[in-house]
């Protein structure tokens, strides 16, 4: 028990959960983004494997950290066209639309890699963004080591929250965002357009979905390998629900995931040679479903979520 307590009190191991939850802050904010304007989008796990491929793919062919993190950026940007083309004007299912998308992204991301590098037997890599230890403030006891010691990608997670929320509920474009979410009808007489800030809030998301997937090639790890998202697109449409759709608690539920996360790597090295690793693999994902069942029943979900809205019907 000593040593559970000496892990959970460590500032490394906070600052490993916040390193881990960074993906999944971009990804859930742009998967609350999709979800207020009333868009689901399913195309997250292949718009993350679609940004972590573009983005290391960029690096690798000589460009710079943050031209790469915009070209995925883009990448995903246009991959959420795709979904909102076919589920806002058309009406299509949202369900099938993303797992296509999912599907689409995933397979163009392993078709790309493969044709690019026939040959390689290991994936090759790059040089990714490092810890940057803000002066003055990376000093502070404890504290300093988890917020202030991190890569620019983490700070950029955490400055994208707060811009959310402002974006959400202090601008003009972010009431127009929910109205559309809420009642399109009632948007749209008050001289919105409904499928065109619907299509703007799929493709903004997405682009944030991507910036999730190039932080684990440019900053977590420094190279891209199949099958490395790992689901955590799925657990961020989770933890969207988690959130009630707000984006302080998308930032606390994804930091609930990473801590998590952090603790069942340490607890194997604990009880490794007890204990299965498959059960501490499966521990942050059921302790997610446990506190996403907690936090459901309080839920307040966008009215015009997953309903098709065509102009002029009522």
């Amino acid at each position: 028990m000593s040593e559970v307590l000496d892990i959970l009190l460590a500032a490394s191991f906070w600052a490993a959960a916040l390193r881990i939850a960074a993906p999944l802050v971009f990804g859930t904010l742009g998967e609350l983004i999709c979800e207020r304007a009333g868009v689901l989008n399913l195309g997250i796990e292949g718009i993350f494997t679609a940004g972590a491929m573009a983005g290391w793919m960029w690096v690798y062919q000589g460009g710079d950290l943050w031209t790469g993190v915009l070209f995925a950026a883009g990448v995903g940007a246009a991959f959420g066209l795709l979904h909102a083309l076919f589920t806002v004007p058309l009406g299509l299912s949202q369900h099938v639309t993303g797992i296509g998308v999912t599907l689409l992204a995933t397979s163009l991301s392993y078709f790309t890699y493969r044709m690019v590098l026939p040959n390689a037997s290991t994936p090759p890599r790059i040089e990714p963004f490092q810890p940057v230890a803000l002066p003055g403030l990376s000093d502070l006891p404890w504290i300093g080591p988890v917020l202030f010691q991190q890569s620019p990608l983490t700070y950029l997670a955490l400055a994208a929250v707060a811009v959310t929320a402002w974006v959400l509920y202090r601008t003009p474009l972010g009431l127009a965002l929910r109205a559309v979410g809420e009642n399109p009808a009632a948007a749209e007489a008050q001289g919105l357009d409904v499928v065109a800030v619907r299509l703007g809030a799929v493709m903004a998301g997405s682009a944030l979905m991507a910036v999730g997937g190039a932080f684990l090639t440019m900053s977590a790890f420094n190279a891209f390998f199949f099958e490395m998202v790992a689901g955590r697109g799925w657990v961020c449409i989770a933890l969207v629900v988690f959130a009630s759709w707000r984006p302080g608690k998308a930032l606390l539920g994804a930091l609930l995931f990473g801590a998590f996360d952090a603790f069942q790597v340490r607890l194997q090295q604990l009880a490794g040679g007890v204990v299965p690793y498959q059960i501490f693999l499966m521990l942050p994902y059921l302790l997610s479903i446990l506190a996403l069942i907690a936090m459901s029943r309080r839920a307040a979900v966008p009215k015009a979520l997953m309903v098709p809205y065509r102009k002029g019907e009522r």
